[in-house]
């Protein structure tokens, strides 16, 4: 698909690009040629490809989740420098209005 010297300056005009007449001339070319390539490859057979989003199929990595016995919360607050109410006790940090 050759493009015309208007379509050039056309689409340089939507970009905000100011062109010589060589780059002009130069760019027709250049584009001209990307725009075959783009049709070649919309010519390649891919009635048999099931269309995918990824090229590689998704598998979850994550395991099963198994209830297993945890850490006690006695043995977990013994090393705690303060604990309240069976819970950590932390500094406040956020003030209340």
């Amino acid at each position: 698909m050759a493009l015309t010297r208007e379509e050039v300056l056309h689409v340089a005009r939507l970009a905000r690009l100011a062109m010589s007449d060589d780059e002009v001339d130069r760019f027709r070319g250049q584009l001209s040629a990307i725009l075959e390539h783009a049709a070649h490859v919309t010519e390649v057979a891919t009635d048999d490809v099931p269309p995918t989003s990824h090229p590689l199929p998704l598998a979850n990595v994550f395991r099963d989740d198994v209830v297993e016995p945890s850490l006690p919360p006695e043995k977990a607050l013994s090393t705690a420098p303060e604990t309240e109410d069976g819970r950590f006790k932390v500094p406040r940090i956020i003030e209340e209005a």
